[in-house]
């Protein structure tokens, strides 16, 4: 624990709590909400044959294209809800940076 206390740059174990239990609210929420998002942009299941195996594939990938922006904006707000803003916005632009998108977010 107190490795993972001075990579991350914080102080006590609750505050690892938070952050584990905002890591994990985020990630259940992203899939939770990006069902209705794709409902809301026409792209349903049903939309996508059976049959092929291609079909269930591009679904799936176009399920998880959108869920990962989702996911970048749910986890900056429930960090904030728990107060813990500053440290997931430096996590934030760290991934973001590290997936070549760091020269948006400076």
């Amino acid at each position: 624990m107190e490795k993972l206390k001075e990579r991350w740059g914080i102080q006590s174990n609750f505050q690892i709590i938070i952050i584990f239990l905002v890591f994990a609210i985020t990630g259940s929420s992203s899939v939770y909400v990006a069902k209705p998002v794709l409902s809301f942009l026409g792209i349903e299941r049903s939309a996508f044959p059976d049959g092929m195996w291609w079909g269930g594939f591009t679904y799936s990938v176009l399920r998880i294209l959108l869920i990962f922006p989702i996911y970048q904006l749910l986890l900056i707000a429930f960090g904030w809800l728990f107060g813990q803003f500053k440290f997931f916005w430096a996590f934030e632009k760290k991934m973001l940076g590290r997936l070549g998108f760091g020269r948006f977010i400076k």
